[in-house]
């Protein structure tokens, strides 16, 4: 049942975005393997980045011992970036966060603020993750499954991070919009609070 979502999502990928993607696995230990789906057309400005595996089960309470092992929240991460610049690691920090919900219970939605603690690849500003629904919409699974939610992860800075805890996502994303941010661009400004 598992492998069959996996690759439900992945058709309707390769559907979508119109290309086969690269992929990378990563493995944690207790929990079935991560894969990470790089998305590039010559033409396109931005690589899109998104996980396959997260999906694979219902996201649940780690206390619930009657969690419904078929019906519940599914969601795989998304990352939109400019293409052209590499971005080493990503992979690795994007499987880390997919892993979340099996390993540590996390629910991810919309709205929602991920802290890695750590730089999102290498050598990078942000350290965070501001999720929301992407434009990829939901992948439709067989009945009794609850669809799997697309969700863009928008890498975030530590200072971005504390203005989301403080006047929540929407008061971020205002900002981006008023400094004309590009949140794709790997080197760009961190919004600065007002």
């Amino acid at each position: 049942m598992s492998e069959a979502v996996t690759e439900v999502v992945g058709r309707f990928l390769e559907d979508r975005l119109g290309t086969t993607p690269q992929r990378a696995s990563v493995t944690f230990l207790g929990v079935e393997p991560i894969d990470v789906l790089r998305f590039a057309a010559g033409d396109r400005p931005t690589v899109v980045y998104v996980t396959s595996g997260c999906a694979r089960h219902p996201m649940s309470d780690p206390t619930d011992l009657h969690a419904d092992p078929v019906r519940g929240p599914r969601a795989e991460l998304v990352v939109r970036m400019s293409s052209g610049t590499p971005l080493p690691g990503l992979h690795k920090r994007m499987a880390t966060l997919a892993a979340a919900p099996a390993v540590e219970g996390l629910i991810i939605a919309a709205d929602a603020l991920v802290d890695l603690g750590e730089p999102l690849w290498d050598g990078s500003p942000f350290t965070a993750v501001l999720l929301e629904a992407d434009e990829l919409g939901i992948v439709e699974l067989p009945e009794p499954m609850d669809p799997v939610t697309m969700l863009r992860a928008i890498p975030i800075t530590a200072n971005e991070a504390a203005w989301v805890r403080l006047k929540g996502a929407d008061a971020l994303r205002e900002a981006w919009r008023e400094a004309e941010i590009d949140v794709t661009r790997p080197d760009r400004a961190s919004a600065t609070p007002a």
